[in-house]
């Protein structure tokens, strides 16, 4: 907060990454957990904001939050648009989203895992199976959009994965205010 009360922006460093050839890498699930993929067609509005909030929270994902759901719901019942949950024993655990732009063209728009998932070995098999999935539709390039306020590995694991940097410019993210967050909540 600034002085005046004002929520101040947030400066960010903005990394673009391709990726041109499925990965070779292939990863066992991690043993002693149940793990569970499903692709959420038809995704209601408010459930993709839970999952969106409970990845991004820590990282500063707004955009979707702000929103209205009609603006929202365009998005996600575009054709185009593949949103796949993780749930791990039973619970949801993560999300990753992915859009075709055109038949060329696949982005890795988000993926990530809830808090309680972090640590027990899932984040490199998770990305794994959002790449298989991304390159199941055979484009000829895959891209994901990262910055400095991401996880502190996720620059090293998409580059891990093969994926290159192409461009960067720098940005600001205006966090959610008090008057936002009360409103999310009202929205449930």
């Amino acid at each position: 907060m600034t002085t005046t009360g004002q929520i101040a922006p947030l400066p960010v460093h903005i990394t673009e990454l391709r990726m041109t050839a499925p990965p070779k890498q292939s990863l066992p699930v991690p043993v002693n957990i149940q793990t569970a993929i499903m692709r959420v067609s038809g995704i209601p509005p408010a459930f993709y904001r839970f999952l969106y909030t409970q990845v991004g929270r820590r990282w500063h994902w707004v955009e979707r939050l702000r929103m209205d759901d009609q603006a929202l719901a365009a998005i996600l019942d575009d054709k185009r648009t593949n949103v796949t949950v993780l749930y791990v024993d039973g619970a949801p655990a993560g999300f990753f989203e992915l859009f075709q732009h055109d038949l060329d063209t696949t982005e890795l728009v988000h993926f990530g895992l809830f808090e309680h998932a972090l640590g027990l070995g899932l984040g490199k098999w998770f990305l794994l199976q959002a790449l298989y999935a991304a390159w199941a539709t055979e484009p000829k390039v895959l891209t994901v959009t990262t910055n400095n306020l991401d996880h502190p590995r996720a620059l090293q694991l998409y580059q891990m994965f093969g994926f290159s940097p192409v461009c960067t410019r720098d940005a600001t993210i205006l966090p959610l205010s008090d008057a936002e967050l009360l409103e999310l909540a009202r929205r449930g």
